[in-house]
C-alpha cells in the first residue's frame, strides 16, 4: 500500500503538520499536529486532533513511540538514512500470552506477548 508522510511547519512556533496518507488522500488521510513537550529531553507528541495524543521520543537517531488501542500495542519508529525516511510499526498483543519464571529476585516473572504484525516502509522525498 502506498504511504506518504507530509511534515511542514505550521503558523505556531515549533509545531508541524504530521499528515499521514495511506493509499490516497481520498482513501485514508490523517491530518495530525506534531508539537514539542520537552525538546531537550526529546519528548514530542502527535496530536490526532480528536482527543487522542500520542507521545513520541527521540532515542538515538530514531523518533519512536508506543501506544495501546483496544487489544493491540503499537510500537513505531521513524529514522533517516541518507535521503530516505524509514518507518517501522510493530503490532503486539496488549495482554500477555503467558507468564513464566518463579517470581523471585533471581528468576523474576516474565510475560510473553503475541507479535501480530510488522510493517516497514521506506519513503523518499518528493520535490
Amino acid at each position: 500500500i502506498n504511504m506518504e508522510l507530509i511534515i511542514q511547519p505550521t503558523d505556531s512556533t515549533d509545531q508541524y503538520s504530521w499528515q499521514l496518507v495511506y493509499g490516497s488522500k481520498d482513501y485514508d488521510f490523517r491530518p495530525y499536529i506534531l508539537k514539542p513537550i520537552d525538546k531537550e529531553a526529546g519528548h514530542w507528541v502527535i496530536d490526532e486532533l480528536s482527543g487522542i495524543v500520542l507521545d513520541q521520543y527521540w532515542l538515538g537517531q530514531k523518533f519512536s513511540g508506543a501506544f495501546t488501542v483496544q487489544k493491540s500495542t503499537i510500537i513505531n519508529s521513524y529514522w533517516m538514512v541518507q535521503d530516505s525516511l524509514f518507518v517501522e510499526f510493530y503490532n503486539i498483543g496488549a495482554t500477555s500470552l503467558h507468564t513464566t519464571g518463579k517470581g523471585t529476585e533471581d528468576v523474576p516473572f516474565v510475560d510473553s506477548y503475541f507479535l501480530g504484525s510488522y510493517q516497514k516502509a521506506v519513503l523518499g522525498k518528493e520535490n
